[in-house]
C-alpha cells in the first residue's frame, strides 16, 4: 500500500509541467503496479521526463531498475530515433526493438503478427493441458464447449480489443478454433456411407 501511495506521488510530481504526449488532454504515464510506460512525442522529451521521474523516485526512496528499462521507438519513419540508448544522469536505458508489456508483445513497426503467434503458442499450450477433457466421452459437447469458451479462448484472444487483423492473421485464428472444435465435435460422418472422416485445414 504505502509504495503505492510512494508511486502516485511520483507519477503527479512529473506531470507537473511537462512537455509530453498528450492524449484525451493528459500527459501519459501509464502505471500498472510497478510497471510505468512513459510516452513522448521525441526523443529528447522522453529523456527529459525520465531524468525527472528518476529524480522523484529518489525523493521518495524508490529505484528505477536500468537493467529492466527499455526504450522503443514507434514510427513509420525507419530512420527515426537511430540512437541507441538513452542516457540520465547515471543511468543508460537501451533501445530495443520489441519487449512485452503487461503480457503483450509490442514491435517497433507496430505488427500484430509476432503477437498472435505468441497467444496462438500459448493457446496451443493450454490446448494440450485440457486436451484429454476435450476428447473425453464422459462430457457432454456442451461442458467441452464451456471448456473452451473459458479455458482456452481467453488465453487466445487476450488483449484483442487492441488488435488490427489482416486476412493473414484472421485465417490462423480461424484454423486453431477449428482445430479445437474437431477435437470436440470428432469426426465428420459422410452422409451416405455412415462412416467418419477426418477434416484438414486448406
Amino acid at each position: 500500500m504505502i509504495f503505492n501511495f510512494a508511486l502516485e506521488y511520483v507519477i503527479r510530481k512529473v506531470q507537473v509541467n511537462q512537455d509530453g504526449l498528450k492524449l484525451n488532454g493528459t500527459h501519459q504515464h501509464l502505471a500498472y503496479i510497478d510497471d510505468v510506460n512513459m510516452l513522448g512525442g521525441s526523443i529528447h522529451t522522453l529523456k527529459e521526463n525520465a531524468e525527472a521521474f528518476v529524480a522523484a523516485t529518489r525523493e521518495t526512496g524508490l529505484e528505477v531498475s536500468a537493467d529492466k528499462t527499455k526504450y522503443k521507438v514507434m514510427s513509420r519513419d525507419q530512420n527515426a530515433g537511430r540512437i541507441k540508448s538513452v542516457r540520465t544522469d547515471d543511468s543508460t536505458f537501451e533501445r530495443v526493438e520489441k519487449f512485452k508489456y503487461l503480457g503483450t508483445s509490442l514491435t517497433s513497426p507496430n505488427s500484430i503478427a509476432e503477437e498472435i503467434k505468441s497467444r496462438l503458442r500459448s493457446g496451443n499450450a493450454c490446448y494440450h493441458s485440457v486436451q484429454n477433457l476435450l476428447s473425453s466421452r464422459l462430457l457432454s459437447k456442451n461442458v467441452k464447449i464451456k471448456i473452451y469458451r473459458t479455458i482456452i479462448l481467453p488465453v487466445v484472444l487476450y488483449g484483442c480489443e487492441t488488435w488490427s487483423l489482416t486476412l493473414r492473421e484472421e485465417s490462423k485464428l480461424r484454423v486453431f478454433e477449428n482445430m479445437v472444435l474437431r477435437r470436440i465435435f470428432g469426426p465428420r460422418r459422410d452422409d451416405v456411407t455412415g462412416e467418419g472422416r477426418r477434416l484438414h485445414n486448406e
